[in-house]
């Protein structure tokens, strides 16, 4: 089989008004994950891995997030 169809990431609705997007990132290997911040509780939600700018636009684009909305923390 020389293609492979695109796995779909499985989209979760978030709430404007309780969560944030953000990028966590490590400060050790500089990895980054994409999810969003409960903003109550600062529990972390985990959605995608970060390995270029590519995932980033997919990210944004998949839950319509403009770049500035979204903050990094360590």
């Amino acid at each position: 089989m020389l293609f492979k169809k695109k796995k779909k990431i499985q989209m979760k609705s978030y709430d404007k008004t309780v969560q944030r997007p953000v990028i966590k990132a490590s400060i050790c290997n500089g990895e980054q994950v994409a999810g969003f911040q409960n903003l109550r509780t600062g529990k972390f939600e985990e959605v995608m891995l970060i390995c270029g700018e590519a995932d980033l636009q997919i990210f944004m684009d998949s839950y319509d997030i403009k770049r500035e909305e979204i903050e990094k923390i360590y």
